[in-house]
């Protein structure tokens, strides 16, 4: 095998491992940062960066208001809301693993609800997928709701990570039915710049602008600016450009595994007998649902 041919059968794999550190960013970055305010320096950067990247390789912006309408509404639940969700039920204790793992349910709810919003038919494999899906997700996380303890899930930031989730299926949805045919990279650009007019505001009036200027701190943001984010959606477009589609979608099966794994070996987050076995079932679920 050539490097070349070498290179791109490791795109998906590293895509993957790019992806789940978002959620271990979000673990490493708490203790040196207010999370709404993180959130917002956050999406401003990766707004400026990308900017520079799509004008450099002359990406084709929207066409008009109703195109910009579009993405910036995708971007608010996509980047802001639920970014937002996620670092701060991570941040008031959520395990990183276990939200990687509701991130992971998204797939199945945005096919839920494809049915009667974007009147899409389901299948009856899609079906078995969802309800196979969440039955994993239950044996996950039912017997550790409400526990007290660093083994147990607390409510309230569970309530958020789940509140995400929705918010990311809602943009999954919005983005499908309003913005299928767009210049992806510019697309995404737009969706940053959306979700920096929602987390500035929301860190001014909600957050205590808590930001410590750590090394430790810098660095969380450069990966989750540059790699997490940034390099994420580059390696998107390229698997995308591939005509690798559906493909991408079953990778996300992957990311709460891989993710509870680096929870694991960084902060000691343990995953007992049973939520390994459910963690494996949804896995499956979410797989047979995205090839669905």
């Amino acid at each position: 095998m050539s490097n070349a041919s070498a290179a791109r059968a490791a795109i998906p794999g590293l895509f993957v491992l790019i992806w789940a550190t978002g959620f271990i960013a979000a673990r490493f970055v708490a203790p040196h940062a207010e999370p709404l305010t993180f959130v917002a320096v956050r999406v401003v950067a990766v707004s400026l960066v990308l900017a520079g990247i799509a004008a450099a390789l002359g990406a084709r912006w929207p066409r008009g208001p109703a195109e910009w309408r579009d993405a910036m509404v995708a971007g608010l639940l996509m980047q802001g809301l639920y970014v937002i969700g996620v670092f701060w039920s991570i941040k008031n204790g959520l395990p990183a693993g276990i939200a990687a793992l509701v991130g992971s349910l998204q797939p199945l709810l945005t096919a839920m609800l494809a049915r009667p919003l974007l009147r899409e038919r389901v299948s009856s494999r899609r079906w078995s997928g969802i309800g196979l899906g969440f039955s994993g997700a239950i044996l996950v996380l039912a017997p550790k709701i409400g526990v007290a303890g660093e083994a147990g899930i607390p409510v309230l930031p569970l309530a958020a990570c789940l509140g995400a989730m929705v918010a990311m299926t809602l943009g999954t949805l919005w983005q499908k039915s309003h913005a299928a045919d767009v210049d992806l990279l510019s697309n995404a650009t737009v969706q940053f710049v959306g979700a920096s007019l929602l987390a500035v505001p929301v860190a001014l009036l909600f957050g205590d602008g808590r930001f410590d200027a750590s090394l430790p701190l810098w660095a969380g943001l450069a990966w989750s600016v540059l790699v997490n984010s940034v390099a994420g959606i580059l390696l998107l477009l390229v698997l995308i450009r591939r005509g690798a589609v559906a493909g991408v979608a079953s990778l996300f099966f992957l990311v709460p595994p891989v993710s509870a794994a680096m929870a694991y070996g960084l902060y000691g987050e343990a995953l007992n007998v049973v939520q390994m076995a459910g963690m494996a079932v949804a896995a499956a679920g979410v797989a047979i649902a995205s090839r669905g």
